[in-house]
């Protein structure tokens, strides 16, 4: 079909062409190469300069040496491994020079920074003879000359003096200068005589050589008087310094005394800290050089004869260093190139271009002005790698970037439009025409088959983008763009959808919530069926992460409803809910405010104000109400004494939501408090506050005192008083303990006992002139530091009593069983003193104590059953009566035995048959062996289930008739009875409810279970 560029020329739309997915491929350092210094006999007489660089394809690499490219094809010496140059066979007059490196690959090429190969070497001082003698006065300066041999690399010098290893040391009086590596004595003494041997170091091959000895000889006619300082080591008039090195500035003088070197800048600007002072400041060293360090330093050399002065002047110079670079460059064929590239350095570096490591002239579109490059019209052609050069005389820098020029037909490839776009009836269009071109290709619309022209609502814009404004029913068609340069044509085709606007049906509304709770925040629209909807919402601005907030938040609701469900609210769910609706042609939000109330939080800063012996001031600050406003506050303590935290009594009692200050009221005086506060709303009670520090209350004289106040027994002549002591926490202060108060009854003097333990619970007065058992009055009272406390109420207490002074008469035992014996004994008649009950003591054999067994028993009785006892044992007995002062005398001792044990067999083959209700039961005799009780007869245990009742039945025979109920479960058992007691029991036999059988079951042995 015909294209109208006419019309498309009159309504043309320009479109950039697209280089933002350009891949630059060109060839690019990794490693250039760096200066090398090798010693000239190095070991492995090899020396690799390293150089690589990488691109798609892999570079290719070319070396130069001084300018010069080197033919490695007919070289034997040198190789290349990757990009490095290696050679081999070092040659100091071949080899050395400055060496550059090519890499280049069909997208162009690029040189990399210059680097320079040298040798180092020391030669041997040429004679070896001894020098000549240096005569000297003493006192007089002298300065011995080292003259190092032809050499290459940094020296280093010491001086030898006599012999190895006696090293000259540097002080105010001796200098070696490292430049010249000359020795200078200030002042020469006795001392100094001898030979000198110079010892020269290259650092780099690390060879050492020594000079000939110079011997010093001291002059025999006179000393050398005073004389004024000499400076005979001095810097140039002018030093040139590189940026960041290290200056070192040497200045030694001659004179006597010896002069005292100092230093300053003739600017009077101090030296910065940096500025070291060395050798008797012999040596000014400034590390790390900059443009503020230079200037005019001036080294003064002064003794009492008088002072003399060097000056010279450090220059900055700094090898150029880039500030703006220029950068990988795609543009289409006839735009317009412009790069620009800035370095600094002194001096001012000066500026060139390289294109494939070519010079770059200015002609005809190209034109260069300090550092400027500019192309006024590309053609493919001028595509390839560049350099922007600069360069001043201590040094050359090279930045590179590559330029590739593009020509290209429009393509929709990467940029099509949308094959459905959705719009919302009213709203604005953007379509946008970006096709890949270069040049940039023109463009223009269709609707439909119809070429589209600008209107009210229809805007054409020069990057191709078409903008239809207030969209209608009537918009929805099909567009088209069609873009063209002189590569060629292209188009791209989109459907446009005009949908009704979405409206929000249901929205949230404010809410007040209790923590807790559980709510469902609505969101539902009405929206055109065509569009796609998504909800989503956020919490004070972040959005919802269902999944991992899915303890709390949930979706509900269908695919027009975006309700959000809110579980078990806490407080930090409070704040702003947003309901996001998105569709395909527009985004809709709702919002609202929860406000999660919850009990308050904790109160904080809880301090006591003042304290007493029983009351305390508190203050407190309020926590967050959470929502709902603080009504009232509790106040709760703790002390060592108590079991965890205890509400207590304030003024006011009530201590209302306003309030921050209570009095607590009812403590204790003399313990440690801690006070923390509880804050209460209408929702609950909150946290509690955390505790103040512990403060404890002021002492008082007690208040409390003891109580049951109680006692008697002991032994004769002795009054036992007891009480209950009083809690510490009621002890009120320091010093704590107690007063014992007694009297006989009808007396008036009392007499007191002090007790300053407080743990102690019981006094006993001893004197032999109290009458047993005789009532006396009896009190007892606290005391402590600040005086004494109240008495306790008066008790009656009886004191000691003498044990019963006869023993009991006609004691009798028998043996009841093998495991029992009954003791019979006549009661007392009415003594003096009080019997209070008997006491009966048995043992086996007297000549074993430890197997003596008591029984006690009170009252007025006569008769005893000793249980527990060995089966056929002979045990002895013997009766007392006893009161509280203890046993009276025993009785004489009897003796009994206890019966044989029962037979430890269980009767056996139990058969039994069951006959309406009575049941039949028939077993085998039970016989003794000699060493047991005779059997005298067999007890039948019939035991209800439900009751476990069990009624036994004793019979001397083998059998037995039991009548049953029919409506009870049974379980019946049989065991032998004899003298010694009852025998091992038989396995029970159990018997189900008659009424849920008919059969008559026949006999059986053993212990059926049905």
């Amino acid at each position: 079909t015909s294209f109208p560029f006419k019309l498309l020329l009159l309504m043309a739309s320009i479109n950039q062409s697209c280089t933002e997915d350009v891949i630059f491929q060109g060839p690019r350092w990794r490693t250039e190469p760096s200066d090398l210094i090798l010693p000239i006999n190095s070991p492995d007489q090899q020396a690799t300069i390293t150089c690589a660089a990488e691109g798609s394809p892999p570079p290719q690499y070319r070396w130069s040496l001084n300018g010069t490219l080197i033919d490695l094809g007919n070289d034997y010496r040198r190789h290349m491994s990757g990009g490095s140059l290696i050679i081999s066979n070092l040659d100091k007059d071949q080899d050395t020079g400055v060496y550059q490196c090519t890499a280049f690959s069909t997208w162009g090429s690029i040189l990399s920074r210059r680097a320079s190969l040298q040798f180092a070497y020391l030669d041997n001082f040429k004679s070896q003879t001894v020098r000549s003698a240096v005569n000297v006065r003493e006192g007089q300066g002298v300065v011995l000359l080292c003259g190092p041999p032809a050499h290459s690399g940094e020296l280093s010098f010491a001086w030898i003096f006599n012999e190895y290893p006696h090293f000259v040391q540097q002080d105010s009086r001796r200098f070696i200068s490292q430049e010249t590596g000359s020795l200078y004595i200030a002042k020469v003494e006795p001392s100094d005589v001898g030979n000198y041997t110079c010892v020269v170091n290259n650092t780099v091959t690390r060879e050492k050589v020594l000079s000939s000895p110079t011997p010093l000889v001291l002059r025999s006619d006179g000393v050398m008087g005073e004389y004024e300082p000499k400076i005979e080591v001095h810097f140039p008039d002018s030093v040139p310094a590189a940026k960041e090195s290290v200056v070192k500035l040497e200045c030694f003088a001659l004179g006597n005394p010896v002069p005292e070197i100092s230093w300053r800048r003739t600017s009077g600007v101090p030296f910065p800290s940096k500025v070291k002072m060395k050798n008797s400041n012999g040596v000014l060293e400034i590390p790390n050089f900059q443009q503020e360090d230079a200037g005019t330093y001036e080294c003064t050399a002064e003794n009492r004869r008088g002072k003399n002065a060097a000056r010279g002047r450090i220059s900055f110079h700094a090898k150029p260093h880039w500030l703006q670079t220029m950068t990988d460059t795609a543009l289409s064929i006839e735009e317009k190139l412009f790069w620009e590239c800035k370095a600094n350095g002194k001096p001012k570096p000066s500026y060139s271009w390289l294109k494939n490591g070519e010079q770059v002239v200015t002609e005809g579109q190209v034109q260069i002005e300090n550092g400027a490059l500019s192309i006024a019209a590309l053609n493919l052609s001028d595509s390839g790698m560049y350099q922007c050069v600069a360069e001043n005389k201590h040094g050359i820098i090279y930045s590179s970037a590559q330029l590739m020029v593009l020509a290209s037909p429009p393509s929709f490839s990467k940029s099509p439009l949308r094959a459905l776009l959705k719009a919302r009836s009213g709203s604005e269009v953007t379509l946008e025409c970006k096709p890949q071109a270069s040049p940039p290709a023109i463009s223009l619309w269709k609707k439909g088959n119809e070429i589209l022209q600008r209107t009210e609502r229809i805007t054409l814009l020069s990057n191709g983008t078409l903008k239809i404004a207030n969209v209608t029913k009537r918009d929805a068609a099909t567009y088209t763009c069609i873009a063209k340069n002189q590569f060629g044509t292209a188009s791209t085709t989109g459907r446009l959808l005009v949908t009704e606007p979405t409206r929000i049906t249901m929205r949230p509304t404010n809410m007040e919530i209790i923590v807790g709770e559980s709510i469902v925040l609505p969101c539902q629209i009405a929206c055109d069926p065509a569009l796609d909807v998504s909800f989503s919402w956020a919490f004070n601005g972040q959005l919802i992460d269902f999944q991992r907030d899915s303890n709390h938040f949930e979706r509900v609701g269908g695919s027009i409803s975006g309700d959000l469900m809110i579980r078990n609210i806490q407080l930090n769910h409070g704040g702003k809910y947003v309901c996001v609706i998105e569709t395909d042609v527009e985004s809709l939000s709702t919002s609202a405010i929860l406000v999660v109330k919850g009990p308050p939080g904790p109160p904080d800063k809880v301090s006591v104000e003042e304290i007493t012996d029983s009351t305390a001031q508190l203050s407190w600050t309020p926590g967050r109400d959470n929502g709902s406003p603080i009504t009232g506050y509790i106040i709760q303590a703790r002390t060592p004494f108590t079991v965890g935290w205890q509400a207590v009594d304030t003024v006011p009692e009530v201590v209302n939501g306003n309030m921050l200050t209570a009095t607590v009221v009812g403590l204790n005086a003399w313990v440690e408090y801690e006070f923390r506060v509880v804050a209460r709303n209408a929702v609950g009670l909150g946290e509690p506050s955390p505790a103040s520090t512990k403060t404890r209350t002021e002492d008082t004289i007690p208040d409390t005192a003891p109580t049951d106040v109680g006692g008697g027994g002991g032994t004769k002549s002795e009054l036992v008083i007891t009480w209950e002591p009083v809690p510490e926490e009621l002890q009120n202060g320091e010093g704590f303990g107690y007063i014992i108060a007694f009297r006989p009854v009808g007396t008036v003097t009392w007499t007191r006992a002090v007790i300053s333990t407080t743990s102690v619970s019981r006094y006993v007065f001893r004197n032999d002139t109290i009458p047993p058992f005789s009532p006396f009055d009896v009190k007892v009272g606290a005391y402590n530091n600040r005086g004494e406390g109240p008495f306790s109420s008066i008790a009656n207490v009886y004191s000691a009593e003498e044990v019963p002074s006869v023993a009991p008469k006609r004691v009798r035992a028998r043996s009841v069983s093998a495991a029992q014996i009954e003791v019979i004994w006549e009661a007392l008649p009415a003594l003096a003193e009080r019997v209070l009950g008997y006491e009966v003591v048995y043992w086996e054999d007297d000549t074993k104590p430890d197997t003596i067994g008591k029984v006690r028993i009170s009252g007025n009785y006569t008769l005893v059953n000793i249980t527990g006892l060995k089966a056929n044992t002979v045990y002895y007995l013997s009766v007392a009566a006893f009161n509280t002062a203890g046993p009276g005398p025993q009785s004489a001792p009897i003796n009994t035995t206890t019966k044989k044990p029962p037979p430890d067999r269980a009767p056996l083959n139990i058969q039994w048959n069951m006959i309406g209700s009575t049941l039949t039961l028939h077993w085998d005799p039970v016989v003794a062996a000699e060493t047991e009780s005779k059997v005298t007869g067999y007890l039948v245990g019939p035991r209800l289930h439900r009751y476990n009742d069990i009624n036994t039945i004793l019979t001397n025979k083998t059998t037995v008739e039991l009548s049953l109920s029919t409506n009870d479960n049974y379980l019946i058992q049989i065991k032998a009875t004899s003298e010694g007691g009852d025998g091992v029991g038989s396995e029970p036999i159990h018997i189900h409810k008659l009424s849920e059988f008919t059969v008559v079951f026949p006999s059986l042995c053993c212990s059926p279970s049905f």
